[in-house]
């Protein structure tokens, strides 16, 4: 990753991380996600007492992405306070894949390293045997 989209996209989900809600893991993640038209919409994690109620930072600039009348996305990038870069959970990878299959993915953590994911390599075959 050396390209300065991706540098400012980092630089963005790092930002919206500080927003994160996270008061029972104190573990924040930001996400900035490029739109199709260019635009960036951003997403942070915020956490419920009932855990399973919790929505990730990918699934909040989803819908802050649809919000704004677009659905179709060009580029991922994730901020998370973990040392090694993290990647979608699941529901995640399932809701990205239903508007981007091959979505890339650039994620950090906060040591700095940072990695490079397609979303059809996370999660191959998204749509195989769902009302089909």
């Amino acid at each position: 990753m050396n390209n300065s989209r991706d540098q400012e996209l980092l630089a963005t989900a790092r930002s919206a991380r500080e927003f994160a809600y996270a008061p029972y893991s104190r573990f924040k993640v930001g996400a900035a996600l490029l739109l199709e038209d260019e635009r960036v919409v951003c997403g942070a994690n915020i956490e419920n007492i009932s855990f399973g109620l919790t929505v990730c930072a990918e699934r909040v600039a989803v819908g802050a992405a649809v919000l704004c009348g677009c659905t179709a996305f060009e580029r991922l990038a994730l901020f998370s306070d973990s040392e090694e870069p993290v990647v979608p959970c699941g529901a995640c990878r399932q809701v990205l894949a239903e508007f981007a299959p091959e979505l890339g993915i650039v994620s950090q953590g906060l040591k700095g390293k940072v990695s490079e994911f397609n979303l059809g390599y996370l999660l191959p075959s998204p749509r195989q045997g769902i009302l089909r």
